[in-house]
């Protein structure tokens, strides 16, 4: 939807104090690309908001002319939901972050990304779940949950937040917490981005932190089954400060098995309770240090290599068992061409812990019952072929029904799926039909709308 004339982008220009970028300008690409480079639209213009007011003034613009809005704060929807056809409201410059070491209260911007976060919270040493991307946006991660490797010490993102400002499609700005519009408080705690309104800051409980310890272990694929059995065993007894990103994977080679974690106490904890692993296998690489949080959160950085994606994910309720490892391996050999150093694979991210101590319905999150966060993709690079494309789409619908009987019928909203046929009750569960009440009543007439937009 996109009906405004030139003029009427003139007369935006002119009553913004931000900038107005339209196709061709300098920094238009920058603040409009999609983040998956499988989508490639195009807006027709871009708001570099300076403040509130402009904002405001976009909103209030964006309905008069009957074009389509789409705030954008860190762009990386999985999805190119964070871009579109009319105006993009680039909320980068609304980027301040202010924490409190007394209280452990951290105030950000809805334009804030995770380093103008971990920049305001280091002095303090605190923090709460944030992401290991340094460009990814805070607005979308809490509005999704929000999962890290601290998760099952700190709970979700979504959990650490105790109030949010919005702004709806009619220029209301309400502040929301669980005295003021609790029921919009609920819903932006895992009701998804991009729902309700522009969310314009967000205040979190924050935890100290002391120095950590970090893991990284390699192995051929080979030893993925045992790697496998005994790791998921030793995290499901483990205590929550620990937690680990199982992996395999392949990108042109043999498959590759890894575990990277993070362990809230001294490395030699961390050796104790990987020892029954360390003693059953041999890995390729081993790599157990002692590091302060904010050298581990650098260590665990994982930024998606360029070019294309697409990722399908579910939730394991137990351990994967020796069958659906061999599963992936299986698929795994027949994996598509692609020219993606990226590859394809399986990344099991251990659960548990202080997620599932929330209930389901507290919040808008539904998914309080998982071990694992499963997550299946595949990519490929921009030049590739619309054959090879096809190919990597069919091989990981494939790979995801393979796996179904271990990951169930769940998906993880912040990974959002373009491609997923029953997404309602897939991110939302019973807590849809609430999350599509709130919305009838903060948003009567859809104007924040998308492919997978609550009520949709």
């Amino acid at each position: 939807m996109n009906r405004a004339s030139e003029s009427d982008w003139q007369r935006l220009e002119k009553t913004v104090t931000g900038r107005v970028l339209r196709p061709g300008a300098p920094g238009f690409h920058a603040s409009s690309a999609p983040f998956n480079k499988r989508f490639t639209t195009t807006p027709s213009g871009v708001l570099r908001a300076a403040d509130t007011a402009d904002v405001r003034r976009a909103l209030a613009w964006a309905r008069d002319t009957g074009t389509g809005l789409v705030a954008r704060s860190g762009g990386h929807s999985y999805a190119g939901y964070s871009a579109g056809t009319g105006l993009v409201l680039d909320l980068s410059a609304l980027n301040s972050v202010t924490a409190d070491g007394s209280t452990g209260l951290v105030t950000a911007a809805g334009g804030a990304r995770m380093a103008d976060l971990y920049a305001a919270l280091q002095p303090h040493e605190m923090a709460f779940a944030l992401g290991n991307g340094a460009s990814v946006g805070i607005a979308g991660l809490t509005l999704g949950g929000g999962s890290s490797s601290t998760s099952r010490k700190l709970g979700l993102t979504a959990d650490a937040l105790v109030r949010t400002t919005l702004m709806t499609a009619d220029g209301q700005l309400l502040t929301c917490d669980a005295a003021e519009n609790p029921d919009l408080y609920w819903a932006c705690r895992g009701g998804g981005g991009g729902n309700f309104g522009i969310n314009l800051s967000f205040t979190f409980r924050a935890t100290p932190v002391t120095d950590v310890s970090t893991c990284l272990l390699l192995w051929d694929g080979a030893d993925a089954p045992e790697v496998f059995s005994l790791m998921q065993e030793i995290t499901r007894h483990a205590p929550d400060e620990l937690s680990v990103r199982l992996g395999i994977s392949a990108a042109g080679t043999d498959p590759v098995v890894s575990a990277v974690g993070l362990h809230l106490g001294p490395a030699s904890e961390l050796r104790e309770l990987l020892a029954p692993l360390l003693a059953a296998t041999r890995p390729v690489r081993q790599d157990i240090a002692d590091r302060t949080f904010w050298e581990a959160k650098d260590y665990l950085l994982h930024e998606t290599s360029a070019g294309a994606f697409a990722v399908r994910t579910g939730f394991a309720t137990r351990p994967l068992p020796a069958e659906a490892v061999a599963t992936v391996l299986a698929w795994l050999e027949r994996r598509p061409g692609s020219g993606n150093p990226d590859g394809c694979g399986l990344a099991l991210y251990t659960w548990g812990g202080a997620i599932n101590r929330v209930a389901p319905g507290a919040t808008a999150f539904v998914h309080r019952d998982a071990l694992g966060l499963v997550s299946l993709d595949t990519s490929w690079a921009e030049h590739d072929s619309p054959a090879t494309v096809e190919a990597n789409l069919r091989w990981l619908a494939g790979l995801r029904e393979a796996m179904a009987p271990y990951t169930g019928d769940g998906a993880y909203q912040n990974f959002i799926d373009p491609d997923l046929p029953d997404w309602r009750t897939a991110y939302y569960g019973a807590n849809y039909p609430r999350l599509v009440e709130i919305k009838k009543r903060v948003d009567p007439d859809g104007f924040f709308s998308f492919g997978q937009s609550i009520g949709s």
